[in-house]
């Protein structure tokens, strides 16, 4: 029997998703073999094919990088636009798993407990699986808002708690209230969420009208407290080693890192065999190449 939280999801992952988007998700799906493809991000939500399309690649058969996801950049011309891609492969059952907490990581249930489509997949099997891994995603994500947050609060205020903890457990740069654009971005995607996966994940709770309450049976919340503490320890490491592989096994960096250049500075860099090679090494002339065209002659 289909739940009211995987309907919801359903729902969600069919959103209308412009052609050259679906498009770009097939080719790229197709060529690495995979199940399914995942679309995210701010061209989502916007509609927009400027900038870098984030996509998610799930593979059959068993996660072979122990350090995960793989990321790659692409560019396309399609129909007289070139299209770019950020693209992070990784397992369809690591997926599946990581989206349930069993990690130490957090940034896959994070990251896909706020919107996605579904822009491409092999069969239904495929379709399933990522339903499957989205529910989990909402359901963990779930947990331990009902924890962090307060003990009675509105949606939105639980939502908060939970991404302003999981953005001070992670290695990134984020202005301060990231966690208040996500919502205010989303607000349709998040409406009447929090419940339904806290049903689906037995967490008991009351409501009246859009105030939620908790109700902890003995032990239940420490116990998620606790959890969630380990996931905190490790959340900074886990996310610098990704960055360092990521500074070694980024496939296109080099082209990746010339659009960033010129887009935000107006300075053409020429992508070389060898700057593709080595695009690590290559950093430092390309920056004096900035420096130097910004001088002025």
């Amino acid at each position: 029997m289909t739940t009211a939280l995987e309907q919801r999801i359903e729902a969600g992952l069919s959103a209308e998703i412009h052609p050259s988007v679906a498009a770009f998700a097939e080719r790229l799906a197709i060529r690495a073999g995979a199940q399914s493809a995942l679309f995210y991000g701010s061209n989502l939500r916007t509609g927009e094919l400027e900038g870098v399309l984030d996509f998610y690649l799930l593979m059959p058969g068993a996660q072979k990088e122990r350090i995960w996801p793989c990321v790659s950049y692409h560019e396309w011309e399609h129909e007289g636009v070139v299209l770019r891609a950020k693209v992070a492969t990784m397992s369809t059952d690591l997926f599946q798993k990581a989206a349930g907490g069993i990690f130490r990581d957090t940034t896959i249930w994070t990251r896909f407990v706020q919107p996605s489509a579904l822009v491409w997949c092999r069969d239904d099997d495929a379709r399933r699986a990522v339903v499957d891994g989205l529910e989990a995603a909402a359901i963990t994500a779930a947990r331990f808002a009902a924890a962090l947050g307060p003990d009675s609060g509105t949606e939105e205020e639980f939502w908060r708690a939970l991404f302003q903890e999981t953005y001070k457990a992670e290695f990134r740069v984020e202005k301060a209230g990231r966690e208040d654009s996500i919502l205010s971005l989303n607000r349709r995607h998040f409406e009447g969420l929090l419940p339904l996966a806290w049903s689906a994940g037995r967490i008991d709770f009351d409501q009246q009208g859009a105030q939620l309450s908790t109700q902890w049976p003995a032990g239940q919340k420490e116990e998620i407290l606790r959890a969630w503490r380990r996931k905190r320890f490790w959340g900074k490491p886990l996310n610098l080693l990704r960055l360092v592989k990521a500074s070694a096994t980024f496939e296109g960096a080099a082209r990746y890192a010339a659009w960033k250049v010129e887009r935000h500075t107006g300075v053409k860099v020429e992508v070389t065999p060898w700057r593709e090679k080595h695009p690590v090494l290559a950093a430092p002339g390309v920056l004096f190449k900035v420096w130097r065209s910004r001088r002025g002659p």
